[in-house]
């Protein structure tokens, strides 16, 4: 069972779902609900990354101290959105 109260707010099982295969990664497979909807999770999938491409970026207009750790997470994501764009 995962809780993840922090933050708690409501979204699309998909939403969720996106986020465990990234957190995941093969691992996800155990935690994989068969009814999602793949559309959505396309969708959703590109947000997240997009998101973690520019959460980081906008850390680094600042003085975050570990700048190659947030440019790392920045360029992991933008290669997933990269190798994912035909899918998207």
């Amino acid at each position: 069972m995962l809780i993840d109260i922090e933050g708690a707010m409501f979204f699309d099982v998909e939403w969720e779902h996106v986020f465990l295969r990234i957190r995941f990664g093969d691992h996800y497979a155990r935690l994989r609900a068969g009814d999602l909807d793949e559309r959505r999770m396309r969708l959703y999938a590109l947000a997240q990354h997009l998101s973690l491409v520019a959460g980081p970026l906008r850390l680094l207009d600042g003085d975050f101290p570990d700048r190659s750790f947030m440019l790392g997470i920045a360029r992991h994501h933008t290669s997933e959105i990269l190798r994912k764009s035909d899918v998207w």
